[in-house]
């Protein structure tokens, strides 16, 4: 891509906001590089990485990289063979390497799948190793620790003991009666690396030493007494030797990571990768950006797009702009546009967004547009846009355009985008006009997509009879004649030249007179194209208000399916916890119906014979089979003896004894309407749909066993329970009951009243409460309704 091309559109300025967000040095020089690409499967996979990048960063708040300033010095000196990193490089690249490591972590523990992240961070090395050594060696201030070896730990002893009797020596010296009088002030100073006193130029001689030096005005003299001269002798050999054992530990430090760079540089090279996905993804966030879809028939398909300039939050866009989004559409056969409309109406606005957001899109770059959008790969990107005259190259306005239009077409590579704002312009306009259709056309025949604006008659002429052409007007208010910045396809769009020149102050005796030149034709042709576009803006506020009405519609019948699903999961929810009540009251039956036999059996063993016991078991066994069969809805001997009369018993009509088909409850029919009924069951009202009920004759056979669920009407309030006083399993066993039945009610809201007490009580009904199917939130009780004594439960739809 042309340099001053890219210049042009202002893609600088986008690669300079997302290098911004870049967390570490090597990512920020990668990004500061970044350009379109256009190779399809290249740019396809720079936009799912960003997706990915998107679609982590909701989740989590980002890669935990930390990387020094001078990272790239470090890496540097570790190119250098027998250079020591100094300690707190060490400790730098030792946190660089453990961010990169705890990045991984992020990436792999993610509970949602990360495809290309994931096979990105599997090529990190680990440094646990080397990062364990440093913090071993080397505390967090940068010092190296004095068990960073034992030949360390030993010299750094020996020095605190020969300082500790060097100190002692010369504080006797400050504070000896003898000696004290000849300083000139009572401290230990240091020069050339010696311990000394501050001694007065008169009393030279009144302590023997070594003099290091004089104050500038020489009143003072700096003397090492001749009792501290071995013992300074010492620090210095010492301090020698633990320099050397420093640089020695440093060293060997250093070369753990230098012994490993192939590891080291493939480590870095994808902590730079994940560091260009997560900016580019917080840029795609910044704008509210999404991955367009790329295109293989050539189709540019722009909807909802937005200048990245004039998007507030985007970091460089004007903080009070708002843009409007157009849709900016070549679809095939169509590969060219022609933008009209008034001055400052946003033409070039909207030419500079179709070429920068086809850039940003091959640099793997969201852009700021609706779902749905798609873009075609570019091989070249060509624009002439703005006054590019040069006094030095003898160009005017008019020859910089030709000079460009004809570089242009020499450098010309399918697929190509060419974006020409006033083409023409800068000329006669009947020949600027004759010119602009003449090169149009000449790139639509050699394939490129172009978008051009022009006020030129002869070129919205053009546009509105040549196939594969289209026309699009930027509209303005009929009242002020103020732009709206959007655009309308198949508009000629009017230029407005003197009404603009009106609005903003132009003397009315001058616009008067502009009026007065205008030819006959010229006026009819202005007040022709007036009505189109009034049209056109009728015909677009319909459009709109259609679109608003189908998105009402869309809506609306996507909360009756959601309502419908909500009804139906409740359905089967309580038909589940039905069936297992069920299940768990057979079993008991079961278990109580061998008790009983047994302990007969057990008591009267003469009067009651093995035979007997079996035959009573199989029969009470067979009965509940029975109920299981007609209560289930099952098919099958054990359901057709469980009626006197089960022949249906005709059509379901008021009055009806009818069962509920999926959930077996028997009841009578006391309303229709429509195709839905109305049941009692045992005292409750519930409502079903025709198609499921199945009307019934007679009345059920008396059975052996009897299990009864209870369906009853239940006494107190439907909105409240109160549990105070019982135990947890109580307390719990009755809320289950509870929640059961208001699922045939309209309650949607219900309070607990459980008391303050330990708080045991609450936390056990707040542990039931998170996981039921029936209950949406729950939450304390307001102090006005019981404060921490309640709680207070929504309900599902």
């Amino acid at each position: 891509m042309n340099a001053n091309v890219l210049r042009a559109l202002e893609f600088d300025r986008i690669v300079e906001a997302v290098a911004d967000l870049a967390v570490t040095p090597t990512g920020h020089e990668e990004l500061i590089q970044l350009h379109p690409l256009t190779d399809p499967a290249a740019v396809a996979f720079a936009q799912k990485a960003t997706t990915e990048g998107t679609r982590f960063l909701a989740d989590h708040p980002g890669f935990p990289l930390r990387a020094p300033s001078d990272l790239e010095a470090i890496i540097d000196a570790l190119g250098v063979e027998g250079r020591a990193l100094e300690a707190g490089r060490l400790v730098s690249l030792a946190d660089y390497l453990e961010s990169i490591d705890h990045s991984r972590a992020a990436v792999r523990h993610a509970t949602t799948m990360f495809p290309i992240l994931r096979e990105l961070v599997e090529r990190i090395a680990s440094f646990k190793g080397e990062i364990a050594d440093v913090r071993k060696k080397i505390d967090p201030s940068g010092d190296v620790a004095d068990n960073a070896s034992p030949a360390l730990a030993s010299i750094r002893d020996r020095l605190r003991r020969q300082r500790a009797k060097l100190r002692t020596t010369l504080e006797s010296f400050l504070r000896g009666r003898d000696t004290s009088k000849y300083l000139q002030e009572q401290v230990v100073t240091d020069r050339n690396g010696r311990y000394v006193l501050v001694v007065r130029a008169e009393h030279r001689s009144a302590i023997p030493g070594i003099v290091h030096g004089s104050s500038a005005s020489g009143a003072s003299l700096f003397l090492e007494p001749l009792t501290t001269v071995e013992v300074n002798n010492d620090i210095v050999a010492l301090e020698e030797q633990e320099a050397e054992e420093v640089r020695r530990i440093l060293l060997a430090l250093t070369d753990q990571f230098r012994g490993r760079p192939d590891d080291l540089r493939r480590t870095i090279d994808v902590a730079t990768a994940l560091d260009v996905i997560q900016a580019r993804a917080r840029f795609s966030g910044k704008l509210d950006g999404v991955e367009p879809g790329l295109s293989t028939d050539g189709t540019f398909e722009l909807r909802g797009a937005r200048h990245p300039l004039l998007v507030p939050g985007s970091g460089i866009g004007e903080p009070g702009s708002d843009p409007v989004p157009n849709d900016i559409l070549l679809i095939p056969p169509t590969r060219v546009m022609l933008i009209t409309g008034p001055n400052t109406g946003g033409k070039t606005v909207a030419l500079k967004t179709a070429g920068l957001l086809a850039l940003m899109a091959q640099a793997g770059l969201h852009v700021p547009a609706e779902h749905g959008s798609r873009l075609p790969v570019f091989r070249c990107v060509f624009a002439d846009i703005g006054d590019e005259q040069s006094i030095s190259a003898s160009l005017s306005t008019f020859s910089a355009h030709i000079t460009n239009v004809v570089s242009m077409d020499q450098h010309l590579d399918l697929p190509a985008l060419v974006l020409l704002d006033e083409v023409g312009a800068g000329t006669d306009p009947v020949e600027g006009g004759a010119l602009g259709i003449a090169v149009i056309e000449h790139f639509r025949r050699r394939g490129a997509h172009l978008v051009a604006t022009t006020h030129y008659d002869a070129l919205k002429s053009y546009a509105s009879t040549t196939e594969g052409v289209t026309s699009a007007g930027f509209g303005f208010d009929p009242e002020s004649f103020a732009p709206t910045y959007r655009l309308m396809y198949g508009s000629p769009g009017r230029s407005l030249a003197i009404e603009i020149a009106a609005r903003l102050g132009m003397p009315r005796s001058v616009v008067a007179a502009a009026r007065e030149n205008l030819t006959e034709e010229q006026k009819q042709l202005a007040d022709h194209l007036a009505r189109v576009d009034k049209d056109l803006r009728a015909l677009e506020q319909e459009r709109r208000q259609l679109s608003q009405q189908r998105a009402a519609v869309a809506e609306s019948d996507k909360k009756l399916r959601g309502r419908e699903e909500s009804v139906r999961e409740r359905e089967e929810t309580f038909r589940r916890r039905l069936d297992t009540k069920l299940d768990d009251q057979l079993r008991d039956a079961r278990r109580r119906i061998d008790e009983v036999i047994d302990e007969l059996k057990n008591r009267s063993p003469r009067l009651v014979n093995t035979g007997e016991t079996g035959a009573a078991r199989s029969e009470a066994r067979a009965a509940v089979d029975q109920i299981v069969g007609r209560v289930g809805g099952s098919e099958g001997p054990a359901q057709a003896g469980s009626y006197a009369a089960n022949e249906p018993a005709g059509p379901v009509e008021t009055g009806s004894r009818v069962v509920v088909g999926g959930l077996g409850l028997e009841g009578t029919v006391i309303d229709i309407r429509g195709n839905q009924a109305e049941i009692d069951v045992r005292g409750k009202r519930m409502r079903a749909k025709l198609k499921d009920l199945r009307a019934i004759g007679g009345t059920p056979a008396p059975a052996t066993v009897k299990v009864n669920i209870d369906l009853q009407p239940r006494e107190g309030s439907l909105s409240e329970l109160n549990v105070i006083g019982q135990t947890v399993d109580e307390a719990i066993t009755r809320l289950e009951k509870f929640l059961d039945e208001t699922t045939v009610t309209d309650q949607h809201t219900i309070r607990i009243v459980h008391g303050h007490g330990t708080g045991q009580l609450r936390r056990a009904i707040a542990a039931f409460l998170k996981d039921h199917p029936l209950v949406a939130s729950y939450k304390l009780a307001p102090q006005n309704q019981g404060g921490g004594g309640a709680t207070i439960v929504e309900l599902k739809d």
